[in-house]
């Protein structure tokens, strides 16, 4: 395995957990508020953290299949497929909600899928 792109994916990883924990964990807080550009009095509303919770399991989900892809099966082309979606969801973001999403949610995921396209895993 290239040490490079386990770090990079690994931190993507390790970002989808801390997403997963903001919005399911800590959804009231203001840090969450901080991260989202929303209001704690927002976040608090009933049909919100739901959404929110949901959102965040989803996000678990995906750094964790990306971890069974990673170390589990040691597969190149899960990593590869995983990573890809994660970039295509926050340009759908970046379209839909804001041009910052791109950068703050697949920026990281766009260099562990180049390093990861370039010299493997």
């Amino acid at each position: 395995m290239h040490i490079i792109s386990v770090v990079l994916t690994t931190l993507v990883t390790i970002e989808f957990m801390y997403i997963f924990y903001l919005e399911t964990i800590a959804t009231t807080s203001s840090s969450t508020a901080r991260v989202f550009g929303m209001t704690t009095e927002e976040l608090s509303r009933a049909s919100v953290t739901t959404l929110f919770r949901n959102q965040g399991v989803y996000n678990l989900l995906i750094g964790v299949l990306l971890l069974i892809a990673l170390f589990g099966y040691q597969s190149q082309m899960a990593v590869v497929w995983l990573l890809g979606y994660i970039i295509a969801v926050a340009a759908y973001g970046s379209f839909t909600s804001s041009p910052w999403i791109i950068l703050k949610q697949g920026g990281l995921a766009i260099v562990a899928l180049i390093f990861t396209l370039v010299f493997g895993i």
